[in-house]
C-alpha cells in the first residue's frame, strides 16, 4: 500500500524530470541541426558531438570560468546573507522590519528588470556609480564597467548575490529563531563572549541549514543565463561567456542541437565533479543528526 501510494508523484516526476534528462542525453548523440529537425530525420554521431566540445580549448576555459564564478558568487551570498540573519537576530523589532521588508522588495524584483537598473547603475556615461564616484574625487569619468570579461562578470555577480542574499538570509533568520534562548542565557552566565557563544551555540545549530542553502546556491549560481545574457550576451568578445550561455550559442543561434546537448550533459558531469564532496559532507551530517 505505501508504493501504491508513492506511485502517482513518482510516475509523475519520472515524466517531467526524467525523460526530458534522457531526452537530452539521447540528442547528445545525434547529429541534431536545424535541417534535420525540419526534415523528422534521425543522424546518429556517436561521441561526435562531445569530441567537438571537449578538443575546443574555449570550453575547458569557460567551464572554469563557470566553476570560479559560482564560487566567487556562492561565497559573497552566503557571507552577506550570514551576516544580514545574525543582524535581524539582535536588532530592535522596527529595524528588523524594515530591513527584512527590504530583503523581499529585492528578492521579489524580476531578474531582467533588476538587469536593466543595474545596467543603467553602471552605465559608462549616465550611470549613477561613476557620478557619484566624481563626485568624491575619484576619476571615473566615463569609465567601462564592462570593457572585459572579468569586469563584466563581476558586476553580474554583484547582481546574482545582491538578488541571492534575501532568500538565504531569511532562511539562516530562521534557523537562528529555532535555538533555545536559555542556551544563550547559561553561555552569558559562563563569561562566554560573542566569539565563543557564536561557534558553541549558534554555529551548530545553523551548520546544516547553511549547508542546505550552500548546495542550493551552487544549483542556482551555476546555470545562471538571464543575467548575463541579458548584459552583454556573453562578452565583449566572449570573456564573460559561461557554460549555459555556451548551451545557447551552440543549440538556438546556431542550431546545433546535438552540440548544445552535449554541452548540457557536460555541464551536469562538472557540477557533479564540483559537488560531490559537498554532498558526501551533507549526507554525514545528516545521518550524524540521525
Amino acid at each position: 500500500m505505501p508504493y501504491l501510494l508513492l506511485a502517482p508523484a513518482v510516475l509523475a516526476l519520472v515524466g517531467l524530470l526524467g525523460w526530458p534528462a534522457v531526452n537530452v542525453i539521447i540528442t547528445s548523440f545525434r547529429e541534431l541541426t536545424l535541417g534535420e529537425l525540419v526534415r523528422g530525420e534521425v543522424v546518429w554521431a556517436g561521441f561526435d558531438n562531445y569530441a567537438t566540445v571537449l578538443s575546443d580549448p574555449g570550453f575547458w576555459t569557460i567551464a572554469l570560468r563557470t566553476v570560479v564564478f559560482t564560487a566567487c558568487v556562492v561565497a559573497g551570498s552566503i557571507a552577506i546573507a550570514l551576516l544580514l540573519a545574525l543582524l535581524m537576530r539582535h536588532v530592535p523589532p522596527v529595524p528588523r522590519v524594515l530591513l527584512q521588508i527590504s530583503l523581499l522588495l529585492a528578492w521579489a524584483m524580476p531578474q531582467l528588470a533588476a538587469t536593466t537598473v543595474f545596467q543603467w547603475i553602471f552605465d559608462q556615461q549616465f550611470g549613477i556609480l561613476n557620478k557619484t564616484l566624481l563626485l568624491l574625487g575619484l576619476d571615473f569619468d566615463g569609465h567601462s564597467w564592462f570593457a572585459t570579461g572579468t569586469s563584466t562578470l563581476t558586476v553580474v555577480g554583484i547582481l546574482i548575490v545582491w538578488q541571492a542574499v534575501p532568500f538565504v538570509a531569511m532562511t539562516l533568520y530562521a534557523a537562528l529563531l529555532s535555538v533555545p534562548g536559555d542556551l544563550y542565557e547559561s553561555a552569558g552566565i559562563d563569561g562566554a563572549d560573542g566569539w565563543q557563544t557564536f561557534r558553541s551555540i549558534t554555529w551548530p545549530h545553523l551548520k546544516p541549514v547553511l549547508m542546505i542553502v550552500t548546495f542550493l546556491s551552487i544549483l542556482w549560481d551555476f546555470k545562471v543565463f538571464s543575467q548575463v545574457w541579458a548584459f552583454r550576451e556573453g562578452g565583449p568578445s566572449g570573456g564573460s561567456t559561461t557554460l549555459s550561455v555556451l548551451q545557447y550559442l551552440e543549440g538556438i543561434a546556431s542550431s546545433r542541437f546535438g552540440v548544445a546537448a552535449a554541452v548540457s550533459v557536460l555541464m551536469v558531469v562538472v557540477l557533479v565533479l564540483v559537488c560531490a564532496q559537498y554532498v558526501r559532507l551533507l549526507l554525514r551530517s545528516q545521518e550524524g543528526e540521525l
